[in-house]
């Protein structure tokens, strides 16, 4: 059995972070492209428009996807992380007043998505 054959638990570690975040953005992102009841009523009353809601799913379901892709997972999750989930995150405090927690736990988990990969995000960057 070779070295590159056997899983460290680092590697298992990102993996379920990694599943975990796509599962969560992938599954909200549907919601939103399915127009959901719920995100309709959402989203009318953040006052953006339903395009806004479409981009938003459109974006958190590429961003799910892309944080299984290991080439390109450093970079999906820094897209959800700073345009999406921070800005939910404010949402949340200023205008819908609840479950700001949330925001929180997937930020940190991205981040740590993204600390994981860090020499992968600059060999790219350079």
């Amino acid at each position: 059995m070779s070295e590159d054959s056997v899983l460290k638990p680092g590697k298992i570690s990102l993996w379920v972070l990694r599943g975990l975040m796509a599962f969560v953005f992938i599954a909200t992102g549907a919601m939103k492209l399915m127009a959901t009841p719920m995100m309709i009523e959402d989203f009318n009353y953040l006052g953006l428009g339903l395009w806004f809601m479409y981009f938003t799913g459109a974006l958190e379901v590429v961003g799910g996807v892309g944080v299984l892709v290991p080439r390109f997972s450093p970079w999906a999750a820094l897209l959800l992380l700073v345009p999406i989930d921070i800005a939910a995150f404010v949402l949340q405090l200023t205008v819908f007043h609840h479950d700001w927690i949330h925001p929180i736990v997937f930020g940190l988990i991205l981040f740590g998505i993204i600390y994981l990969q860090k020499s992968a995000l600059r060999s790219k960057a350079s």
